[in-house]
């Protein structure tokens, strides 16, 4: 095992890592000092402010003005996680809430104020994108360039180079400056260049927030390879999916501190949610209602199957969705329907009275209050929550009334169609499908 590199903000305690551990952080905070700049002065401001500073001791009026108050602001404060070896971890967070900050220390970009930090392996970080590169070198250069910055010796980037190049896929920009390239051909190098180090410990910090899709799908699948050769990602992203399809764990940091350690889906889950909490029932005034001159909504619930509302359901009982709106003008065709998302903004269904209801589905709506339900079968949605956006369609294209996300629900698993299977049942719907079996022959 490679001696293990710490970042330091007090001194290390007697106690050697755990031998399975690829990273142990240890209460690690990071403050820095914010505030405004002190102006730049000429040297005649400077003159007149000893004088005045020499006149107010003579006179024995000092400090007339008050001193500047400093002010700080903790990136990190007491983060303790591990990091076994072979483990990829995501870290999601609102922005500037110290996951980039945290990667820094652990890069040793930056000290630590608090606690420490040890790493056991050969780390390569790809925090800002291109970082290292000139923009007046060939990408040819760049690449021995940003691989020596990132620890590569000349004879193992000899030997990696044709397979950085054809990653990159700037095979015919080689020996064009950097500065003429693309931002997406830019990020492309940078990500092959560090994607082949070849490490124990990898940081990634957004690389997914630019290129293109092909790109985005290739790194992941290189993230991917990375993991099943048993080195330890930390993968910083903002993009859910890549993070749970990516991370056995993930870590939610907010405001510098990691306020939930688990498994990916619970973790993606509160962050979307933002802590808010579930809300069944949404009402309002006529002058009030989202909407236009043709329908305005007055309310949207989410109901058991007694009429009570609620945001708590049982997996296997139907849920209503109630709609209430106006329709202010004769002689309009109108539609309500409504817009179901699962927690990591998936669009589980749409459904809008088309067909169903042969009194309502052609009907010319005349001015007054309407009533509206639509019933959610048992076990059709999976267990976790859900956000309703409602709609009232004008001639089935406009919405002539809309509230996005505005009623949310649970939905609880009451063990519906598990059997003996125990495990996290995956997936966005959880249907009691009808099977047939039978044995068609002889072994």
């Amino acid at each position: 095992m490679t001696a293990p590199r710490t970042s330091r903000g007090s001194p290390l305690p007697e106690r050697a890592p755990t031998i399975d551990s690829a990273i142990r952080v240890h209460n690690l905070s990071k403050r820095y000092r914010i505030g405004q700049r002190a102006p730049y002065l000429a040297f005649r401001d400077v003159l007149a402010s000893g004088m005045a500073r020499v006149a107010g001791w003579i006179t024995r009026d000092r400090g007339s003005e008050a001193p500047l108050r400093r002010q700080f602001l903790w990136a990190l404060k007491g983060v303790s996680f591990e990091a076994g070896q072979g483990e990829v971890i995501g870290i999601v967070g609102r922005n500037g809430s110290g996951k980039t900050t945290l990667l820094k220390i652990l890069s040793q970009i930056t000290a630590p104020t608090g606690g420490y930090a040890e790493l056991c392996g050969r780390v390569s970080s790809l925090l800002e994108v291109g970082t290292g590169f000139h923009p007046e070198l060939s990408g040819r250069e760049n690449v021995y360039l940003n691989g020596a910055i990132l620890g590569m010796k000349k004879l193992e980037i000899d030997r990696l180079f044709d397979q950085i190049v054809a990653f990159a896929e700037v095979e015919a920009f080689l020996d064009t400056p950097l500065k003429y390239y693309s931002s997406g051909m830019s990020v492309r190098l940078a990500f092959a260049v560090a994607a082949h180090l070849q490490p124990e410990i990898l940081l990634v910090d957004e690389v997914l927030a630019v290129g293109d899709a092909a790109f985005q799908k290739k790194c992941l699948g290189k993230l991917h390879e990375v993991a099943r050769q048993g080195r330890t990602v930390l993968f910083v992203s903002h993009h859910m999916p890549a993070v749970l399809s990516l991370c056995q764990r993930a870590l939610l940091v907010e405001e510098g501190i990691i306020t939930q350690d688990g498994h990916p889906q619970e973790v993606v889950e509160r962050y979307l949610r933002g802590g808010a909490s579930n809300i069944a029932k949404a009402e309002w005034s006529l002058d009030k209602a989202p909407g236009d001159e043709v329908a305005r909504l007055r309310a949207v619930r989410v109901l058991d199957t007694v009429d009570t509302v609620s945001a708590h359901h049982q997996l296997s009982k139907p849920i209503v969705l109630e709609m209430e709106f106006w329709c202010l003008k004769p002689a309009v065709r109108l539609n309500p329907s409504f817009l179901v998302y699962n927690s990591l903004e998936v669009c589980v269904f749409a459904a809008a009275n088309l067909s169903h209801d042969a009194q309502w589905s052609n009907a010319v709506y005349q001015p007054g209050l309407y009533r509206a339900l639509a019933t959610i079968p048992g076990g059709l949605l999976n267990d976790g929550t859900y956000h309703v956006t409602s709609v009232v369609l004008k001639d089935l294209v406009l919405w002539a009334a809309a509230q996005d996300k505005v009623v949310s629900f649970e939905v609880h698993d009451d063990g519906y169609g598990r059997g003996d299977y125990t495990s996290t049942w995956i997936g966005v719907c959880r249907p009691l499908l009808h099977w047939s079996l039978e044995r068609t022959g002889e072994l």
